[in-house]
């Protein structure tokens, strides 16, 4: 959509080794040529969110910013408004997750949906099948995240 990058604030790593929605960010910006900024480290929080773009959204140069949650978005989003610039027309803001209340913000948000329901079932399932091998059923499969397109992405400004 024209942005020059797409800044990240990340969600809390349970472990030492690069968590999946940073190496998958890193990924998509590399394979597109794009400049990899820092991540932004985050919690799993609104406020986390809003203090960890405050004095990023001063530069006018950022123009995306993809957040680890939907929480975190939320944050962003009100740091923007604060920092008087529109969604989408100057800062483009994408969550993760698919909260319930993602479609009814307003700007409603962008964000990656997961099947939770279903991810949950194929980890029962492996965990049945590690137990009781003889007996488990099939592991069920699971769908693939999705992008949710809203109102809060765009273009960058002209």
């Amino acid at each position: 959509m024209g942005h020059r990058t797409v800044h990240y604030v990340a969600i809390p790593s349970s472990t030492s080794a690069l968590p999946q929605r940073t190496q998958g960010w890193q990924d998509a910006l590399r394979a597109a040529g794009r400049p990899v900024p820092e991540p932004l480290p985050g919690g799993w929080s609104p406020r986390s969110g809003y203090l960890a773009v405050r004095s990023l959204l001063a530069d006018r140069s950022v123009t995306a910013v993809l957040c680890g949650n939907d929480d975190l978005a939320l944050g962003v989003m009100r740091a923007a408004r604060e920092a008087g610039r529109d969604i989408p027309g100057d800062l483009s803001v994408v969550g993760f997750d698919d909260s319930p209340p993602s479609a009814y913000l307003n700007p409603s948000l962008t964000t990656v949906r997961l099947d939770f329901e279903g991810l949950g079932r194929a980890c029962f399932g492996l965990l049945h099948r590690r137990l009781d091998p003889q007996n488990a059923p099939a592991v069920p499969a699971w769908s693939e995240p999705e992008l949710i397109v809203r109102e809060s992405s765009g273009p960058a400004p002209a």
